[in-house]
């Protein structure tokens, strides 16, 4: 069955990459449906849970997931078709705007895209076109979205947390990345730091300084690297939320406000973990890398 997923031998790793990199892309375009249409969906079915408790008609009748209704212009309604739905070249094509009413198309869009198809292209490259790399795929994929979700509304959905730390325990079950012992202990040890920190700093502060999606999305990659790069993954983290943080308090004396969830960067530095772990492992334990 492995060889299905051996796409090609060793000395064709430079076309897996390039193939890896279409997919993502392709991939790309979905995952911007994801960021856009799961937070709403989440919405809808909160909506529908208060108006059943207070005994009021359904307010969302229509069916509304992922695959339906079509992507359409938010301005004028215009369904996308599939010629103007071609990762990054469509929008190059459009010029940025729609085809029908000329509304601007947000750049954001293809540069998701390119940055899944890079991402993919680079963990095929380095993790190769086996097991181990079409897992990361997966796993690369489910952090761009759930970063950008993040960005978008300080939000870590579960349909996304909790599937990515399950495949991380499934991937682990015969030692893919780490040993399962391993990988059970750092699924467990993820949560359980950001809760404790978290409880901690209520109690301290009388106020909550993180989401209870960050607890999962540490355990996640907890599951998948080990409990051995959980401090690695939460320096990385902290250190790049520092930085950032300072930043924000800068631009706050200047009259802006801008709050910045903690997800992206566990979600950075769970990547930088995946591609580096040995060399960090090494450094922080003294073991060969």
């Amino acid at each position: 069955m492995q060889d299905v997923f051996m796409l090609f031998s060793p000395p064709a790793t430079l076309a897996a990459a390039v193939v890896a990199g279409i997919l993502g892309l392709l991939i790309g375009s979905f995952l911007n449906v994801v960021i856009h249409r799961v937070p709403i969906m989440m919405q809808r079915e909160v909506d529908s849970v208060c108006a059943c408790e207070r005994d009021e008609p359904e307010p969302h009748p229509e069916r509304y997931n992922l695959v339906v209704p079509r992507s359409a212009c938010p301005h004028c309604k215009h369904q996308i078709t599939a010629l103007e739905n071609i990762p990054v070249i469509s929008w190059l094509v459009l010029r940025g705007k729609c085809s029908s009413c000329k509304a601007p198309i947000s750049a954001r869009y293809p540069a998701i895209e390119l940055l899944s198809g890079l991402l993919s292209a680079g963990l095929v490259w380095h993790f190769g076109s086996g097991w181990a790399g079409m897992a990361t795929l997966v796993f690369g994929w489910l952090l761009i979205a759930m970063t950008f979700i993040d960005l978008d509304t300080q939000l870590l959905p579960d349909d996304l947390t909790l599937p990515l730390m399950w495949l991380g325990l499934l991937v682990n079950v015969k030692g893919l990345f780490v040993p399962l012992q391993d990988a059970v202990l750092g699924a467990a040890a993820g949560y359980m730091v950001l809760w404790t920190v978290y409880w901690v700093f209520k109690l301290v502060r009388g106020k909550e300084g993180m989401g209870y999606g960050d607890f999962k999305l540490l355990a996640a990659l907890g599951a998948w690297m080990g409990w051995q790069m959980l401090p690695a993954i939460i320096l990385l983290s902290s250190v790049v939320g520092a930085v950032v943080g300072i930043g924000i308090i800068v631009a706050s004396r200047m009259g802006f406000d801008h709050k910045i969830p903690f997800g992206p960067y566990l979600a950075g530095a769970g990547l930088v973990a995946l591609l580096c772990g040995q060399q960090i492992t090494a450094m922080l334990y003294g073991v060969p890398g």
